[in-house]
């Protein structure tokens, strides 16, 4: 099975210097992405309402959008391999813009069409993830790689920060009839996403320009040599690569469900009582907390052992949950709204610390990882089940499991870099 193989700069283009430009670029990328990934958990409620979905049925779009993850990581690294990290991530930015492009006739077709929108717009996403991580990762010293990922990160929740209010602004159907003055149809309702998700086409239209056109240093691939030909022989061989997996898929799907549900969960009467369209500010506040979290982590991981800092923080996703599980009103609004702020450092910390060692395999690890990221469809579909049988607030136990795994590999890692593990 073909995988992508490692990236390393040619020697003359590996210093901080040269380096600077290509992660702006490759950040541009994560900011895109981030803003993408968002807009599903404002469109969730949005679809459940117009299609009167239950909450299995709605968890049908992250099922589609992050179930992607899974199909397409292993091709995505078989046709970034022929054509290179560059060329991959146009493709990349092409197909996810095709995938934006299908809302338009997907809002007079019904909830199919939609899933197979999010299906087309995530297989682009994750072209991009698929180049765009491992390159971060060799654009400078090893030990300070979760620091790197944890800076664009940082961008890539400044994207996902700025979607759900956008999007609550742009497609809500309690927001946009302010607009106009009038309460719209449900097919009227479907169609507000027609204008934002063009939008979105033809910026990721021009990003695929910008990026056929400039100059980034070139990467160079080690070729296998037939020494790793399986996923089953990488996964063997490096126990860490095999419990970061777990732990990708977990956070992921940890951090998804949450976002997911938020607007709902903000809707209970004994929560918040909100409705939608002002639900959706408070995502941004969600993802707004990664984003401030992940700008100081960049700072706090260069002294702080990676595994170390991701205990810490998935411990207090953990409690917070907790008092949002058992409180009520503002202390179980906050609380929940809070994991946000610890979920920054633990998807880029999980990463590196999976791929920490592997040499030539780091390009196969890469996309072991990436179809970990199908988490974000099955957890929350987990949860949906939960939500429909006991309730919404109680369900919010299944991202609590998922922290107390990401707990635990933070601990047997926690001198991973430091002691040369």
């Amino acid at each position: 099975m073909e995988h992508v193989a490692p990236a390393t700069l040619r020697p003359h283009e590996h210093t901080a210097s040269g380096n600077t430009v290509p992660l702006i670029i490759i950040t541009l990328l994560f900011f895109m992405w981030g803003l993408l990934t968002s807009l599903n958990d404002v469109l969730i409620p949005h679809l459940k309402s117009i299609y009167t979905l239950n909450y299995v049925q709605a968890m049908l779009v992250q099922f589609c959008f992050f179930g992607a993850y899974f199909i397409v990581s292993l091709p995505a690294g078989m046709l970034i391999r022929r054509i290179g990290y560059q060329r991959g991530a146009v493709s990349g930015l092409v197909l996810a813009a095709a995938g934006c492009a299908l809302f338009f006739p997907a809002s007079t077709s019904g909830y199919a069409l939609f899933l197979l929108a999010f299906f087309v717009l995530a297989s682009g996403i994750t072209i991009l993830q698929v180049a765009a991580n491992p390159y971060v990762t060799v654009l400078g010293a090893p030990a300070t790689a979760s620091s790197r990922l944890t800076l664009t990160q940082a961008f890539n929740s400044l994207g996902t920060t700025i979607a759900p209010a956008l999007g609550g602004f742009l497609i809500l159907s309690e927001g946009a009839p302010a607009i106009a003055g009038l309460v719209r149809s449900k097919a009227e309702e479907a169609a507000a996403v027609q204008g934002p998700y063009l939008a979105l086409a033809a910026a990721l239209l021009a990003l695929a320009v910008l990026f056929a056109i400039v100059r980034l240093p070139k990467i160079s691939h080690t070729e296998d040599d037939g020494v790793v030909s399986s996923v089953e022989t990488s996964v063997l061989a490096h126990r860490h690569l095999l419990l970061g997996a777990i732990g990708i898929f977990l956070y992921v799907g940890g951090e998804v469900s949450i976002g997911s549900f938020l607007i709902n969960f903000l809707g209970e009467a004994n929560v918040a009582s909100l409705p939608a369209s002002s639900a959706a500010h408070y995502v941004s506040y969600y993802w707004g907390g990664a984003m401030v979290g992940r700008f100081i982590g960049f700072v706090v991981m260069r002294y702080v052992s990676p595994g170390k800092a991701l205990a810490f923080n998935s411990s207090a996703s953990i409690i917070l949950i907790l008092l949002a599980i058992f409180g009520s009103g503002k202390l179980a609004m906050w609380s929940i709204i809070a994991v946000g702020l610890f979920n920054s450092i633990m998807f880029p910390t999980i990463f590196s610390m999976a791929l920490h060692k592997l040499g030539k395999q780091t390009g196969q690890g890469s996309g072991i990882l990436c179809m970990a990221i199908v988490g974000g469809a099955l957890v929350p579909f987990a949860q949906g089940l939960l939500a429909d049988t006991i309730g919404l607030q109680w369900s919010f136990f299944v991202p609590a499991a998922c922290y107390t795994f990401i707990l635990y590999f933070g601990v047997k890692y926690a001198g991973m870099y430091r002691s040369g593990t």
